[in-house]
């Protein structure tokens, strides 16, 4: 792997920075490449070719919490990390993902608007095989990999914003109708 220059990564981390606190101030509409470049204090044209374009500045600003949640599920403290009973971890992922999309709502809306299918690339892959994996423990012989799509697919970002947003439906409601499915196994 290469690794990233001095000057690159002080310049990422302030870029993420500035960029972080423009969506913090006003929301990821209010995001433009010129302002988080000014903020930043770099060139714009360093962003476009170190992020691409917005939803590369979103897909950036989204990969640290990421990262974080990965390493929660993977190698965190039961309930969700390894320890706890296969059934009871499911229940503590689905709940920590439903708070790791609204947290990020608008990055993520912002993100899968880009490509519709990209919301089916390393996340979810990692997501779906963590629970795909769980789903065989607590029910050996099911469909373990139709299910982990049956329990993901509640959480999609445009459903998740629809259905808060539009619908009135709380994040606890969201959680306890999760819990129902995960009962189902």
């Amino acid at each position: 792997m290469k690794r990233e220059r001095t000057d690159a990564a002080r310049n990422r981390a302030k870029i993420l920075a500035a960029a972080a606190g423009i969506v913090a101030e006003r929301g990821v509409q209010g995001l433009s490449m010129a302002e988080v470049a000014a903020a930043a204090g770099v060139g714009v044209g360093t962003l476009y070719r170190r992020f691409g374009d917005r939803s590369g500045l979103a897909y950036a600003l989204i990969d640290q919490r990421e990262r974080e949640f990965q390493s929660a599920f993977i190698e965190g403290p039961p309930p969700l990390g390894p320890g706890a009973e296969p059934r009871e971890r499911v229940r503590a992922f689905l709940s920590a993902l439903a708070d790791r999309t609204v947290a990020q709502l608008d990055l993520l809306l912002m993100a899968d608007a880009a490509s519709s299918m990209s919301r089916f690339g390393g996340a979810y892959t990692a997501y779906h095989g963590h629970l795909a994996m769980l789903i065989a423990q607590v029910k050996p012989g099911a469909d373990a990999f139709c299910l982990a799509d049956a329990l993901l697919a509640p959480l999609a970002a445009p459903l998740v914003a629809y259905r808060t947003r539009s619908c009135g439906v709380s994040l606890e409601r969201l959680k306890a109708a999760l819990d129902a499915l995960v009962d189902g196994l």
